[in-house]
């Protein structure tokens, strides 16, 4: 990513744009709720391939294994290693 400085030699690098995405991650011991933020023209799988070690959260609700509510959190990060699954919500159809 090309960064620019200016004299006082700040840096500035372009603004990468991401939208929301309503998710669902499941961890050994939580199950999260929230948005996770991608690109517009990508997928969430193509997000999970980032060399990143965390996922960003927004809007996060945890629940215990029991499906009770563990925790709300406006912004959280979670350990890509700590990921058993993730689905994009709008996917989740009842049975």
């Amino acid at each position: 990513m090309p960064a620019q400085f200016d004299e006082k030699g700040k840096i500035f690098t372009p603004i990468i744009k991401k939208i929301p995405c309503d998710a669902i991650i499941q961890t050994a011991n939580y199950r999260i709720e929230g948005k996770v933020h991608i690109r517009p023209d990508d997928r969430l799988k193509d997000d999970m391939n980032e060399p990143e070690m965390f996922v960003a959260v927004t809007e996060a609700v945890i629940y215990e294994l029991t499906g009770q509510v563990a925790y709300r959190s406006n912004f959280m990060l979670v350990n890509r290693t700590q990921i058993i699954w993730l689905m994009p919500a709008n996917d989740v159809k009842s049975t």
